[in-house]
């Protein structure tokens, strides 16, 4: 049995089942040098190179390669039939060069002979002076990656909680870098398994590199391979393979990082060094619950899915309490719970939140999730200058963190700065295109009464995810301020169908109803959410929206007070939000605002 490697990545001393060059790996996969190469350029087959100063390698373990072949089959069949036909305009062969140049006097064919070694010698000058000034540039001008979703090259579909928590880890450890953006997994996981080729992927996240590789796992044991590509020319210009026990994970996701900042030649000042280094041992168990908890809560938008996560969170937290990601995942995990879709009550979830947050903060201070995540549920609860400083706090430790940026927009908006609000989203937008989406946006649009620009972001949305729960809802409330509550029933109906009945969105449809001149289909409504309430939680905010729509403004102020008691997420949006406009005159409505603090 072949005896795991202990140094820093895998040799051929290390691995006596490694294929050492191309011929080997196409003697292994019985095919020849060039269709085996077209496969790792086209189709991602895993083959790991030592990129040196003068010279490459390329290697390559014949596990990994039975697995991807096994996953590609079928299509490397189909691709196999293709013939390879030349190009029109290819260069003529040596026999057609040779009959040409027999029609030549002697004295002809040396001039052409001697013109010609002359002129291969000052184009490949000028080729080796164009790619070392182009290698020049281009690593000054990565300040942007992509770390794309590692594959499970295990061929058990069950490890691919490990996979996706691994490229999670090592976007997590390269975004403490303050000069390197990083792409989120947000926008990520979008790629999982994408046809497209890395410089369509890198047009779209507006980035300069892309990380690729895979995750294997045997035994007590994982390894890691992973590459860097340059997005404008395809080019793969650092490639490592990493070979560790499974408990010394955190090291390897920290050096990975150190290797990726210190190829792309970033500036790591020496605390994000010190930060990168820090990594202790984690024991297998406890990693492996918290990478579990991770998959379920990405994977999942169901209360289920959710509580799924939260139990091996739990199961971290019990077996190391003082893991700090477990707790950073419990709080997103109660967080979830708290949305309008899923609808648990803000008595139950938010000091959960806070418990959670705030221990993991107690282990690493310098934790941005934890930091976002305890700033959103500051300002739900109205502690506005504690919620500020916690958003200012996460932006400084990073920068570049999209959701930051999200969040503190999100609170310049409540503060009636709507402007400000725009901008801080969009500029998160532009670090990360696709984790501060057109309904971030488009929220932001409405509250601000730029209803054509908000329409537009939502549908835009929903031109690409068509049953966006979000968008639909949103969309609802830009078509009832512009008087077209006929337009917004069908889309309210819908996102009420794919949330699972969401009180948030009933009490916008029966508002709705009401204007489109259907009362009788609102109070409908209306009775539904009354009996739901009996039997459970709904949410207050319901009512007020259901009871602005019907013009009862004495059942609105009821249900407001109801909202203040549970400090409902309406009532961020007190200065702002359009649909209060009818009771903004009212005494009560001011006194509202003012023990809010929103003055």
């Amino acid at each position: 049995m072949d005896q795991p490697l202990s140094g820093e990545t895998v040799s051929k001393e290390g691995s006596a089942r490694r294929l050492d060059s191309w011929k080997e790996i196409a003697a292994y996969l019985k095919r020849d040098v060039t269709t085996v190469q077209r496969w790792e350029r086209r189709e991602g087959m895993p083959v790991h190179r030592h990129v040196h100063d003068r010279a490459g390698s390329v290697y390559a373990f014949p596990s990994e390669l039975d697995a991807w072949l096994q996953s590609r089959k079928p299509r490397l069949g189909e691709e196999e039939k293709e013939p390879l036909a030349p190009l029109p305009g290819d260069a003529p062969t040596g026999m057609d060069v040779g009959r040409r140049m027999a029609t030549f006097s002697p004295q002809v064919r040396r001039w052409i002979a001697v013109s010609g070694v002359v002129l291969l010698a000052l184009l490949a000058a000028a080729y080796a002076i164009t790619r070392s000034r182009a290698a020049n540039g281009s690593r000054t001008q990565i300040r942007s990656v992509a770390v794309l979703p590692l594959k499970n090259l295990s061929g058990d579909p069950t490890q691919e909680y490990l996979a996706d928590g691994m490229t999670e880890a090592l976007i997590g450890s390269l975004s403490t870098i303050h000069n390197l953006r990083v792409v989120s997994r947000t926008s990520i996981m979008r790629f999982k398994d994408t046809q497209l080729s890395v410089p369509e992927i890198a047009k779209t996240l507006h980035v300069d590199a892309i990380v690729e590789g895979s995750v294997i796992r045997e035994g007590r044991r994982i390894r890691v391979h992973a590459q860097l590509i340059r997005a404008a020319t395809d080019e793969h210009f650092w490639s490592e393979t990493y070979d560790r026990e499974f408990q010394d994970v955190l090291a390897l996701e920290s050096e990975l990082a150190q290797s990726i900042a210190e190829k792309v030649a970033v500036t790591v000042t020496g605390d994000e060094k010190k930060s990168l280094t820090r990594a202790r041992p984690v024991a297998p168990e406890v990693y492996e619950s918290y990478l579990k908890g991770r998959f379920a809560l990405s994977t999942s938008n169901s209360k289920a899915g959710i509580e799924e996560g939260i139990s091996y969170f739990d199961d971290a937290v019990e077996r190391d309490p003082t893991f700090a990601p477990a707790y950073v995942g419990l709080a997103e995990g109660f967080n979830e719970l708290g949305t309008v879709f899923i609808g648990a009550p803000p008595a139950e979830t938010r000091p959960k939140v806070i418990s959670a947050t705030r221990k993991a903060l107690e282990l690493d201070p310098d934790l941005t999730e934890a930091h976002v995540l305890l700033a959103d549920i500051l300002q739900k609860q109205w502690h506005w200058a504690d919620a500020e400083s916690e958003y200012r706090r996460a932006l400084e430790l990073n920068p570049n963190a999209a959701e930051a940026h999200a969040g503190f927009a999100s609170w310049l908006l409540c503060q009636g700065r709507a402007e400000e609000a725009l901008a801080w989203a969009q500029r998160g937008r532009e670090l990360d295109p696709l984790a501060v989406s057109g309904t971030d946006i488009g929220w932001i649009l409405f509250q601000s009464r730029r209803y054509e620009e908000a329409a537009r972001e939502l549908r835009s949305v929903l031109a690409v995810q068509a049953d966006d729960p979000t968008a639909l809802w949103y969309l609802g409330f830009v078509l009832i301020a512009t008087n077209q509550p006929g337009d917004a029933i069908p889309l309210l109906e819908k996102a009420a169908s794919v949330s699972n009945r969401s009180p948030g969105v009933i009490g916008v449809l029966i508002r709705a109803y009401a204007h489109a001149g259907r009362r009788s289909d609102a109070l409908r409504l209306l009775e539904e959410l009354k009996t739901r309430r009996k039997a459970g939680y709904v949410p207050s905010a319901a009512f007020v929206n259901a009871y602005l729509g019907l013009g009862e403004n004495d059942q609105t102020f009821a249900w407001l007070e109801e909202a203040y008691k549970e400090q409902s997420n309406i009532l961020q949006f007190l200065k702002v939000h359009p649909f209060f406009d009818p009771i903004r005159g009212d005494p009560r409505y001011a006194d509202l605002v003012h023990r809010v603090g929103l003055e």
